[in-house]
């Protein structure tokens, strides 16, 4: 059912809680920490631009989606208030317990955790890539012997293909479309893939114009803010300088009259500006539609992948310009996290979270065979003894 409810984790008790750390601003991560702040005000950890972001995102999900969230902005403004700002390299005591804070890779701000307690290691691998991009250094991976590692397992069954190589064809795919009289409209997510494409575009020296929309807009103001967290500063400075922001609706008239790029939330065509420009773009064989992020089954951007069609309005239509998908992804791939799981020293324990679970039962043979290690997929609240 489309009203249904999401369901909410309920098996930790906030007053239970003696520290929260974040390790990144995305809302599968983020958006159901306000709940935590409705009557207890615990302190938490992250990255000062992490709580910028997080602020955005989540004031956005209440406005689009209120009516299922069980917190209002007040609790929101409650944790913000807890923050406890750490950078990468700090380390914090809370009680009888060390915690570390390492670089995760995934995007602007986000943090991989090594937790020392009662003479054991724990590192909680939060969402995380080891390979740089034109936007971020990869993830921090010289740690010390450990007795357990809880790691994701997003892309657990396939593996990227090389970065460099998928830059040059985006880049020589996007300059095809504009020598040719279209524009590309390419529905990026607001924190990290918007401003990765603009960085990519002006790494290749792209010679068009560059517009962008949306929420990705004030994402990008935010980066600036914040030098120390990117691979390359001078490269996002000069690409975001070099864009062209679009403010109104002569702005947006003005993008669709002449070849160019436009990058644009969402992502996965499910809202913002990108739903306004397919309506304008997408019956024009000169124009193509370049996605560049993760496609979750049932979203529009996923159909269209997979039909080429497109719902203008209530109508379902074939597009007729050009459907490309490039997998810039902020995960670590099969091969990557085999590799990285098998350079651990220690031999801990692995805990896959945040995968598929046919996908993880794959893998998990795949890393018992190839490293030994033993490997468990935990359920929500269930609990172990190192």
């Amino acid at each position: 059912m489309k009203d249904k409810q999401p369901d909410f984790p309920s098996h930790v008790p906030p007053k239970d809680l003696d520290v929260i750390v974040l390790t990144h601003a995305h809302l599968d991560h983020s958006g159901a920490l306000p709940m935590l702040y409705v009557s207890e005000k615990k302190p938490i950890y992250m990255t000062k631009l992490t709580a910028e972001l997080v602020d955005i995102l989540i004031r956005d999900l209440l406005r689009l989606s209120s009516y299922f969230l069980p917190y209002e902005v007040l609790e929101l403004r409650s944790m913000l208030s807890n923050v406890l700002p750490v950078n990468y390299g700090d380390e914090v005591q809370v009680k009888e317990v060390r915690i570390k804070f390492f670089d995760a890779g995934h995007i602007p701000g986000s943090l991989m955790v090594l937790i020392e307690a009662e003479g054991k290691r724990v590192l909680y691998t939060g969402d995380f890539n080891v390979i740089p991009t034109r936007l971020l250094k990869a993830a921090r991976i010289d740690l010390p012997e450990l007795d357990a590692v809880i790691t994701e397992a997003t892309y657990v069954d396939v593996d990227h293909p090389d970065r460099g190589e998928l830059e040059e064809r985006f880049v020589s795919d996007a300059t095809e479309v504009v020598e040719g009289g279209g524009i590309v409209l390419v529905p990026a997510f607001s924190v990290g893939r918007s401003q990765e494409m603009l960085c990519v575009l002006a790494a290749h020296y792209f010679g068009y114009d560059v517009y962008l929309d949306g929420m990705a807009r004030e994402v990008s103001r935010i980066f600036l803010k914040y030098p120390d967290f990117f691979r390359d500063y001078g490269l996002l400075e000069r690409a975001i300088r070099s864009t062209l922001f679009i403010g109104s609706r002569a702005d947006r008239r003005k993008a669709c009259s002449k070849p160019g790029v436009i990058v644009t939330p969402a992502g996965m065509l499910k809202g913002g500006p990108a739903v306004h420009y397919m309506n304008r773009l997408a019956k024009d064989e000169r124009n193509a539609i370049f996605l560049v992020s993760y496609q979750v089954p049932g979203t529009p951007g996923h159909n269209l992948l997979n039909t080429g069609k497109y719902a203008f309005g209530n109508r379902l239509e074939k597009v007729k310009a050009l459907v490309k998908w490039y997998d810039f992804s902020s995960h670590l791939d099969k091969t990557r996290l085999l590799n990285f799981l098998n350079s651990l020293k220690g031999g801990p324990k692995v805990f896959m979270i945040h995968g598929e679970g046919a996908a993880c039962e794959a893998f998990a043979k795949d890393v018992v065979e190839k490293t030994g290690l033993e490997v468990k997929s935990p359920i929500n609240g269930e609990s172990f003894n190192l």
